[in-house]
């Protein structure tokens, strides 16, 4: 008899990115195609389709043995339609059928979920929220995600626009402007865009030596988040500023967050919370400041581990759970 399998698929801008899965969620293969987002992404369904069936005929695996397919798309959409409203990397018209084109072209049962979501659920299923329902996932990367997880299931909120963790705005007064269109913003200060505006603002501001200053001097190029980071671990003055300011409004953030839900883990993901304990030490202490004596012990603050797979997993997940879900009806 051939294993059952639930494909997972996370979708980005440039790569779309595919997983078969185990119904224990273990990676039997996971590999990547380019996003071909001309003539207004037309070719994005297709080519995942024609990705996935190639991949199973290779395996020598029928589609009736595929439990179905789970999507990380970058929203906003409607999660029981499958329609996304609108989209600036993918080239699609707004209120882009995205579940029932994917459906058509395939052949086989599509779930979607935001991205940030999907990445959340992996790391509930075999990451470092592993043998946790109640989750909060925070991404730091570009820009400033979050999926929160509550017995278990994604909360959606009315809208599908729960867990903007990167938009909880007035953390700093006056703060810089958003891509949202608001100042203050979380994403503003803890993203790594926010943190390599927040260096070179205090470079201006302080005229002192500093290795970020020398970065920028020798190699006439931008500095990095990761840059920041190193310069703080070597003891730059700038650095340790830069990262200080950071982990205050981020600890201050995750705090609030505890105090209202209360999860069993808050996972720190994307390519800031590589950073280590660098930045991770400095937050948990802001964070217990923040928080409510029972929160703060009760609410474990750790990184995530599943990195780029984290996406296709969750992704997975949704077409076992759905499946799940089924069988039960």
């Amino acid at each position: 008899m051939t294993e059952n399998w639930a494909v997972g698929v996370d979708l980005g801008g440039t790569t779309v990115k595919i997983a078969f899965l185990t119904i224990n969620g273990d990676i039997v293969e996971n590999w990547e195609i380019p996003t071909d987002n001309s003539d207004e992404g037309k070719n994005i369904t297709k080519d995942i389709a024609k990705s996935i069936e190639e991949h199973l005929a290779k395996w020598n695996h029928a589609k009736s043995d595929v439990l179905g397919v789970g999507m990380g798309a970058p929203g906003p959409f409607d999660y029981e339609t499958g329609i996304i409203f609108n989209t600036v990397n993918l080239g699609w018209p707004d209120n882009f059928p995205l579940k029932e084109k994917l459906e058509t072209d395939l052949g086989l049962p599509v779930v979607i979920d935001n991205d940030a979501n999907c990445a959340a659920l992996g790391e509930m299923w075999k990451g470092a929220g592993s043998g946790c329902t109640d989750l909060v996932c925070v991404t730091l990367g570009t820009g400033v995600g979050g999926g929160v997880i509550v017995n278990g299931q994604i909360v959606q909120g009315a809208k599908g626009a729960a867990g903007e963790i990167g938009h909880l705005t007035s953390v700093v007064e006056n703060g810089a402007l958003c891509n949202c269109g608001k100042t203050g913003c979380l994403e503003t200060i803890a993203s790594a865009t926010g943190i390599v505006r927040l260096a070179n603002e205090m470079l201006v501001d302080q005229n002192v030596e500093s290795e970020l200053r020398t970065v920028v001097t020798n190699s006439g190029m931008m500095i990095t988040a990761k840059d920041v980071f190193d310069s703080a671990k070597n003891g730059d003055i700038v650095a340790e500023e830069v990262v200080e300011f950071v982990a205050s409004h981020l600890g201050l953030v995750l705090a609030n967050i505890a105090n209202t839900l209360n999860p069993q883990k808050i996972v720190l993901g994307g390519g800031v919370s590589k950073a280590g304990d660098v930045l991770l030490t400095p937050v948990k202490e802001y964070f217990n400041k923040y928080c409510f004596k029972s929160v703060a012990e009760s609410t474990v603050i750790d990184v995530a581990t599943l990195g780029n797979t984290a996406g296709v997993i969750g992704a997975a997940w949704l077409a076992k759970d759905q499946k799940l879900n089924e069988s039960i009806v």
